[in-house]
């Protein structure tokens, strides 16, 4: 099989894994890893033909990538709010991890204490990769959050320079442990300082224009790659801190491009992730798995249930970290593809020095990725519900604009169980809407302020109110990157705008309910006596049914529904939607609901299908 037909290969295995496991609401990395144990030493259809140091140098460049898109996303407003913990996990933790998990790699693995050590640093790393998809699925409060993205992200550079330098001492005999010391306090600071300056450059050379907009994401990208490959330069495994810290710059710079510079990386990390996931274990041979033992097996064991609890009790110490969440990161710390590269770089090269237990690196980090992910991507939500640090169900609306439509609708979901957020500048337009008992923001609903305000409000759908369309255009499509543009709604242009002045789709969000009622027009009805009706769906009694029963009078005006489970949508002509028999479907109608009364008149774009 050629080069080229492999890559192929390996891109749509690793892209139709990521399907799989989205759809099978698991984490990837557990059907990543099975993928790449079939295609590789199972099968043999996938076969590495580069050399150890060639595969290593091209998997540092894809790791270099993915570690800069995690800084991109770390803020220093989280730091700001939870920095004493951060700093307690990547100060003090990398060693105290790296000590602890050595001294089970020896005496409980068997391991030599040279290659116990390398071990021990490179799990220290805890996977940004795989804690990022975790925490979506788990909802977990923002602070909490935000301590074990940090810890993912900042240690993992940490753990891989530890690693080299601790390689270094045992496999080519210099120095000691200063040299270690010294090396890591190296990397550091001119590692960090290469790539906070290559992205402060970069950063000012996006605000003032110097760069094309076409080219800027296609800059950034080789600027990773020749950070990466400076830092390795100045001195090995460094490169990872540089694009850290570029990142973690960038990041945080006023960049009116922020947001797409990191779509573009995240979609890149999909994609390599996918890849190496299946690269990595296509290089282990059935002599590799067979070398791991009942002594593997427990020093995993230990790994889990000793030496993480105790690393987190030790470093966290007389610290402001609630104990709810130091008993969650006694627990959590899955591994991901950092490590697992790092172990394919330095378990040849420890083979090579002289001693043979590095033939078991590679495998044993494999075997924690797969224990790790496994068992704490199933217990994350489950132990964070139990020790309260969840959001709830993300079952919610952020309805923009207070009005009496928005009151009669925010009311309407209340006593139904769905959690409604009213936000609004104009604090007294809020008035009736807190007389009501509704939840209210008060404030601009795309600040940071509001993100810190409504990160824990259960919101799972943004329909934008206002009188004014295009602000509802701004804010439905600014927050729908984070609810997702499927969930994010406005309502349609007042009368009178004609199709050539109205935005296009790609500038503006899908139309609720019909598509063609105004906010002027809802308010009238509402200020008419029109109140929003239930209706329960059954298999025999069904949309169509209903709509045949009053007449199918247009008058009414479709809202949403909530399915047997208590789930919310909202209906729009823009989506197929159909709600299934035991859905209680909404609709704004007139005040008495009877055999006369007006019901929505169903058509294609609502009936038509599921979505």
């Amino acid at each position: 099989m050629t080069l080229a037909t492999s890559l192929v290969l390996v891109l749509v295995a690793g892209l139709a894994s990521q399907l799989l496991a989205a759809r099978l609401r698991i984490p990837a990395i557990v059907i990543l890893i099975a993928v790449g144990l079939t295609m590789g030493p199972f099968t043999g259809l996938v076969t590495v033909d580069l050399e150890p140091e060639q595969l290593s140098e091209l998997i540092g460049l894809g790791v270099a990538v993915i570690l800069f898109e995690g800084g991109m996303s770390l803020r220093f407003a989280e730091f700001r709010r939870v920095g004493k913990g951060i700093r307690r996990l990547t100060i003090p933790g990398p060693p105290v991890a790296m000590a602890l998990t050595a001294g089970a790699a020896h005496w409980i693995g068997g391991f030599d204490w040279p290659v116990a050590l390398v071990l021990g640093a490179i799990l220290v790393v805890t996977g940004p990769t795989v804690i990022a998809p975790l925490l979506r699925q788990a909802g977990l409060r923002r602070d909490s959050a935000a301590l074990l993205k940090w810890e993912g992200i900042v240690n993992d550079p940490i753990g891989v320079t530890l690693a080299f330098l601790t390689f270094q001492l045992f496999a080519l005999s210099e120095g000691g442990v200063g040299s270690i010391l010294g090396g890591v306090l190296y990397a550091v600071v001119v590692g960090g300082g290469l790539g906070a300056g290559v992205g402060l450059l970069l950063g000012v050379s996006f605000r003032r224009g110097w760069v094309p907009a076409h080219l800027k994401s296609p800059l950034l990208l080789v600027a990773v790659l020749l950070v990466a490959g400076l830092g390795n330069r100045l001195q090995d495994e460094t490169g990872l801190l540089a694009v850290t810290a570029m990142g973690l710059v960038l990041g945080n710079m006023r960049l009116a491009e922020r947001e797409q510079l990191l779509h573009f990386k995240e979609g890149l990390t999909v994609v390599l992730v996918s890849s190496l996931f299946i690269v990595i274990p296509a290089t282990l041979t059935a002599d590799d798995l067979r070398a791991l033992d009942w002594r593997i097996v427990a020093f995993v064991a230990a790994l889990m249930f000793v030496v993480r609890p105790a690393t987190i009790w030790l470093v966290t110490i007389r610290s402001d970290v609630p104990d709810p969440d130091r008993r969650l990161l006694a627990w959590i710390a899955p591994r991901g593809i950092v490590a697992a590269a790092t172990a394919g770089s330095f378990g040849p090269a420890m083979v090579e020095a002289g001693y043979p237990d590095g033939a078991q690196l590679v495998p044993t980090v494999f075997l924690v990725i797969i224990v790790t992910v496994v068992a704490h991507g199933f217990t994350l939500a489950p132990l964070a519900r139990r020790l309260g640090l969840t959001t709830g169900a993300r079952n919610g609306l952020l309805l923009v604009g207070a009005s009496r439509f928005a009151l009669e609708l925010a009311e309407a979901l209340t006593k139904r169980g769905i959690q409604v957020t009213v936000a609004d500048g104009r604090y007294q337009s809020l008035q009736p809407m807190r007389m009501a008992g509704v939840r209210t923001y008060f404030g601009e609903v795309l600040s940071e302020h509001a993100d810190d305000a409504l990160a824990e409000s259960g919101v799972s759908h943004v329909l934008a109110a206002t009188d004014n369309d295009y602000y509802n255009a701004l804010v439905a499509r600014s927050l729908g990157t984070e609810y997702g543009f499927h969930r994010s709604f406005q309502l349609a242009p007042a009368e009178g705008t004609g199709e050539r002045r109205a935005l296009t789709f790609e500038r503006r969000a899908s139309y609720a309910f019909d598509g063609r009622t105004d906010l002027a027009t809802l308010d009238a009805r509402v200020a008419d006596g029109w109140r929003i009706h239930a209706t329960h769906l059954t298999k025999q009694y069904g949309l169509r049914e209903l709509a045949q029963r009053f007449g199918g009078d247009a008058e009414a005006i479709p809202v949403g529904a909530i399915d047997a489970s208590g789930a919310f949508r909202l209906v729009s002509p823009d989506q197929r939607f159909l709600p299934m028999p035991g859905s209680t479907f909404l609709y704004l109608g007139a005040g008495r609901q009877s055999a006369t009364g007006a019901v929505p008149q169903v058509d294609d774009a609502v009936a038509g299908g599921a979505s």
